[in-house]
């Protein structure tokens, strides 16, 4: 059964881009408003920190959703949606804006999961790690 939808950004250079060796042009419709969603809501991120001026060193967004039907068809409608974003930042003060920043894009802020919303059920998760050295 794959009535699982999966799509994974990565913050590169600025921009948002499907991770690994996923190619936009080989995403069928359902897969491409996954990753819209996700798109929008890095950019709706990175919007909201730019105004801290934080710039996290990696951001990775993934938009998951399950289909109503065994397999994917045209008919084939999303039941559920979970975004998980994946975020490094410079360091752990930075860690409370990035999550504070996450939290306004996926409840407030982005008008793609505000979207996603009327459609069904969105959940979310976030794990946020800091490579700064601690001083003992």
């Amino acid at each position: 059964m794959n009535n699982h939808q999966k799509v994974t950004i990565c913050l590169k250079n600025g921009k948002f881009q499907p991770c690994g060796t996923l190619k936009i042009e080989n995403l069928n419709p359902k897969a491409l408003l996954l990753c819209s969603a996700a798109e929008c809501a890095g950019f709706t991120v990175m919007n909201l920190l730019s105004k801290s001026n934080i710039m996290p060193k990696n951001l990775e967004i993934t938009a998951e959703g399950t289909l109503n039907t065994p397999t994917l068809q045209a008919e084939s409608i999303f039941t559920d949606f979970k975004i998980s974003y994946n975020v490094e930042c410079k360091s752990l003060a930075d860690q409370n804006s990035v999550s504070s920043a996450i939290k306004m894009a996926q409840e407030k802020h982005c008008g793609m999961i505000a979207m996603l919303r009327k459609i069904a059920p969105v959940s979310h998760d976030i794990a946020i790690v800091s490579t700064e050295t601690v001083k003992v």
